[in-house]
């Protein structure tokens, strides 16, 4: 598992499953308790916490972008399904695990 971490790619990988997760809990669950049960502090720390992890699947975007020679189209791709619900775990299946197995473009 550590291994998965020692490459750019697979930073990527790991931080848009995170950061899928923490928009499914801000969305499912944050949102309601603030709405629906009046507590507005879930939505405070979990929407601080989807912040930091939706900046850091950016930046690494960004960099895996220019490493693998990505087009811009697949770097849009990668950031529109961002904010998707569930379109980062697709983005992490169908994009990022493809280029895993493809050799550089270089």
């Amino acid at each position: 598992m550590l291994a998965y971490l020692n490459t750019s790619l697979g930073r990527l990988r790991g931080i848009s499953i995170l950061e899928g997760i923490s928009l499914l809990v801000l969305l499912g669950i944050a949102m309601p308790l603030k709405y629906l049960a009046g507590q507005p502090e879930a939505v405070r720390i979990v929407g601080m916490a989807h912040g930091i992890l939706f900046i850091s699947y950016v930046l690494l975007l960004v960099q895996n972008t220019i490493e693998q020679g990505w087009s811009v189209g697949k770097a849009a791709l990668g950031l529109g399904l961002s904010v998707l619900p569930f379109g980062a775990f697709y983005a992490e299946r169908r994009l990022f695990v493809a280029a895993a197995q493809e050799p550089l473009a270089r």
